[in-house]
């Protein structure tokens, strides 16, 4: 099991902002993300958006810190990686899930 972790470098809403992978598998990803409390709203299709305020934390609970060039290369050699479109469509459907309601 390798979850990396790359440098908090991304300005958004006043924060700074880091990456969270798995190098094996989105199960494995999503498993070390619920036990470390972060939520499913912070996936991206192939990776967690992480507030630097957590990213300590997650370090010390196992995430691997790499440069942010070594975790796209090992996401990508995973086969994880989503194209650009294909991350933009996950963000769509996830601000907009199908209703689920009986009509």
């Amino acid at each position: 099991m390798t979850i990396l972790i790359d440098e908090a470098r991304w300005w958004f809403r006043g924060r700074k902002w880091c990456h969270l992978v798995s190098d094996e598998s989105l199960d494995e990803l999503h498993a070390f993300a619920d036990a470390n409390g972060i939520p499913r709203r912070g996936f991206q299709g192939d990776h967690y958006d992480i507030p630097d305020e957590y990213r300590a934390e997650l370090i010390d609970n196992g995430a691997t810190v790499v440069e942010s060039r070594e975790l796209v290369r090992r996401l990508r050699a995973a086969g994880l990686r989503l194209t650009p479109s294909e991350r933009r469509a996950h963000a769509s459907a996830a601000a907009h899930p199908p209703d689920h309601a009986d009509s």
